[in-house]
């Protein structure tokens, strides 16, 4: 089963073969507090080809995501993952969302 969120929560919990699709920014951090997971990156370009790079996480790993853009985790084992966003520069609070690029681009794209 897969969830698709347009925001990623701060704290993650999967059974095994569950997986997760979310839009995260760039410079987010996600932390194993328990299982192993693999994380499918942001589309990127490499010499005109877009590709996605996986990564397997134990217990214990942080992996930092470079590229702002949708990301999916999948559960190999029972997971709780953290999820840490780079910190925002002090805006109002209606501004808050706006001052995500990640989150400007899927307003354009759902028109919300």
């Amino acid at each position: 089963m897969i969830t698709t969120l347009s925001q990623a929560p701060d704290s993650i919990v999967l059974e095994p073969g569950q997986s997760l699709r979310t839009c995260v920014d760039a410079g987010t951090w996600l932390q194993v507090a328990e299982g192993r997971v693999r994380v499918v990156s942001p589309p990127g370009w490499f010499g005109g080809t877009v590709f996605m790079s996986e990564t397997v996480l134990d217990e214990g790993d942080v992996h930092r995501i470079e590229h702002g853009g949708w990301i999916e985790v999948a559960a190999l084992t029972p997971v709780h993952l953290r999820v840490h966003v780079p910190a925002v520069s002090l805006a109002p609070a209606s501004a808050c969302s706006e001052a995500r690029p990640v989150m400007r681009f899927v307003r354009l794209l759902t028109g919300w």
